[in-house]
Order: C-alpha cells, then structure tokens, then sequence
C-alpha cells in the first residue's frame, strides 16, 4: 500500500473509532461524489435550454377574441418529490384553472431525463385534484394558448422557444437566485425577471421585491393557509418548541436553527425541542426528530407546543400561519420585505443569528406570549380560493385581454 493509502487508511480508522460508521460512510460517499463528477446531476438547466433576455423576440399571438372561451394552458414544472410544498401550490392553481373549465397540461422538465410514466404516478397518488394531462417537456412544447413557468429552469425553457406562439406567464414562489451562492446559476435565474413574461407571485414581499429590483408589476395571490387541518384541537397547558429542520434545503436555514436551538437548549434545559422533515439529522443537543411526517401528525405536534421557529430566506413560507392556527407563536428570521406578507400581531421577528432567534424562544416560553386561544383566533382566515381567483384571471386577462 502506498504512502497515501497508508495514511487514508488511518484516516478512515479514526474517524470510524471517535465518530463511528454513520461519518465514515458519509466521507466515503462524499469522496465518491467529488472523483465522479456527480455534481453534474444537480444542474438544473441543460445548456441548451439557456436563454438571454438581450435580443429576445418572443412570438406572442393576438388576443384571443371571445372572452369566455375555454383555453388550454401549459404548466411547466420539474419532477415533484413526495409532498413538495411547492408543488402543492402549483397544483392547487391547476386545479382551479380546471374548474373554471380550462384544459392544462404538465409538461415535465428534468435535465436528468427521467421516466414521465414514474412521475406521473406519483403525482396522480399524491394530487388526486389535477386531472392535467402530463407530458415529458422532451417531447417539444405545443402551442398552446398560455404557458406558465413555474421555477427559474422552466422560465429558460420557455424563453429559449422564442419561436413558440403563446402567452407567458411566469408563476414565482421564492425569489430563486438566493437558492445559490455568487455565480452562474444566481446570475442564470435574476436573468428570468427580464423575460418579460407576465408575473404571478406567492404572497406580496415577491412582488414588492420584484417592483423594487427589476420594475416589474406582479399579481398577487396571496398565501392561504389549510385551517381544517391546521386548527386549534388543544387548548391546555403546553411546552417546547418545534423546527422544520431540513439540512437539505438552504433557504431553511438549517444551520442557523441548529445554532439557535443549541443556544435555547442551553438556557431552558427542561424545555422539550421538536424536529421533523428529516429523519436523517442528527443534533448535538437533547431533541426528539419525528422525521417526515403527515399535515395531519404536524398539526397535532403544533398543538402541543409554545413556540416554533420558522426560517425562509427567500420568501415568507406557510409554516407560520400554521402555527398560528395551531395556537403556536411562530419566531422567524427578521427581513426588510417580509412583514408586509405576514401581518399578525404574535410573529416574533428576530434577527438570524443563533442569540437573537434564541432571545425570541426565550422570551415566549418566559411567559411573554398570548394564550393559545388568542394566537389562534389571529390567524389570516383566508383560503387558498382568493391565490386560485387571482391566478386563473391573471391568465385569462393575459389571452383575452383585461376584462371589461
């Protein structure tokens, strides 16, 4: 054996004895993934599918004449994962356009190239409500009478079929270049707001970022939040604090929460932590992890705690509506934009950092706090109906022209 291998050897017996098989594999797989390149996989756009808003000349048809008429409405989107969040919101916009009697079609876009037939069985399992045609966006794009870009690949997708027919529209969740640290993929999806396409935003701090940013005008669908099943049912006494801690997802600000919770753990030791989205996660301080559970199991773990702590980093998310309703004072990251989409009187903005965030959890389980009676009855009663309105008019205005 070689110097080398001699030395990665003792390496590798080191880290199995002090930190034990879970890191050791952890390092090999991570090696792996560096020598094959695998971080190929995780590109989002295939090289082809770049488009530039300098020079663009996108067809656009005329009007359609008869307002009322039924469209038909390309959605495109990447391959969901088992209960994506955002996928549920898409979806949920999908089904109203169906209701109002549009046809819509999914058209898949996936670098990867992977089975439609895979991914059309997952969504039929998990989103009963869409009954949209699914398509692979491999086999070509038809034109339709609109489309609607649903992250930033999709948005290149669509510009770089310039030739295409159609209305665009471009429906935004998160502002997606603060998914990716200074380089291209961050330059690659600020490019798609210079597209032109007509803007949907979740929540109003997109579209005021949006205005403020790149002059762009936006409609608004506001954020609902599902109050049959994230409800007050536990009106008592209650303790702890939960955590939506997905390591995997950068605008969660997974180690930042860590940190924060270490900091509260060490003030308020009998105070019990909950985690959940992540089975794999490990901590270095006392917390049960329940992994990735139902909106149902997630409701009834609100209703047994005082406080929650909420971080998004790229626009405010659904969770702290539904620790509202649950009776549960959210604490979340404080941001120049995003009070204007969450307006309630018992949100803790904190700074993000590890003390401020604990400060917050601090001061709630101190006493500082409403009942949880109160805290529910703040909550925004709105459903998700008035985000569903505001999107399927904002695409029939797009085709038909501004109502009368």
């Amino acid at each position: 054996m070689s110097v080398t291998g001699d030395s990665r050897a003792r390496e590798a017996l080191r880290v199995l004895r002090d930190r034990g098989p879970r890191a050791l594999a952890q390092r090999v797989s991570r090696l792996a993934y560096q020598r094959l390149g695998a971080a190929e996989l995780d590109s989002p756009l295939r090289l082809d599918d770049v488009a530039d808003s300098r020079g663009l000349r996108l067809a656009v048809p005329a009007r359609r004449p008869a307002r009322g008429t039924p469209l038909t409405i390309g959605w495109l989107c990447a391959p969901p994962g088992p209960g994506s969040g955002g996928h549920t919101t898409l979806f949920r916009m999908v089904a109203a356009a169906e209701q109002a009697g549009h046809t819509c079609v999914l058209y898949l876009y996936d670098p990867l190239g992977s089975d439609v037939r895979r991914h059309e069985e997952l969504i039929r399992r998990g989103w009963p409500d869409v009954r949209a045609e699914i398509r692979s966006a491999d086999a070509g794009l038809a034109p339709l009478d609109a489309y609607v870009a649903s992250a930033w690949p999709t948005a290149h997708l669509l510009a770089a079929r310039a030739e295409l027919p159609t209305r665009r529209l471009y429906f935004i969740q998160d502002f997606e270049p603060l998914f990716y640290p200074a380089g291209a993929e961050y330059v690659l999806a600020e490019e798609t707001y210079r597209f032109g396409f007509r803007a949907i935003t979740v929540g109003p701090m997109l579209a005021d970022l949006l205005r403020d940013r790149f002059a762009v005008r936006a409609a608004v669908a506001h954020f609902g939040c599902d109050l049959d099943t994230y409800r007050l049912t536990d009106p008592g006494p209650r303790s702890g604090v939960v955590f939506y801690a997905k390591r995997d997802t950068a605008r969660r600000g997974f180690t930042l929460g860590l940190a924060a919770l270490r900091e509260f753990h060490r003030r308020h030791r009998a105070q019990e932590i909950h985690l959940f989205g992540d089975a794999s996660v490990r901590v270095p301080f006392p917390a049960v992890n329940h992994g990735r559970i139902t909106p149902a199991e997630l409701a009834a773990l609100y209703n047994r705690c005082t406080a929650g702590l909420t971080l998004s980093f790229t626009n405010v998310s659904l969770v702290p509506d539904e620790l509202l309703a649950c009776g549960v004072i959210p604490v979340t990251n404080e941001d120049p934009y995003a009070r204007g989409g969450l307006e309630n009187p018992h949100v803790r903005w904190a700074a993000p950092t590890p003390h401020g965030l604990a400060d917050a959890l601090s001061a709630i389980v101190d006493g500082e706090r409403a009942t949880p009676q109160v805290v529910a009855a703040s909550v925004r009663s709105r459903p998700w109906d008035d985000a569903q309105r505001t999107t399927v008019a904002t695409i029939e205005d797009e085709v038909y022209g501004p109502a009368a």
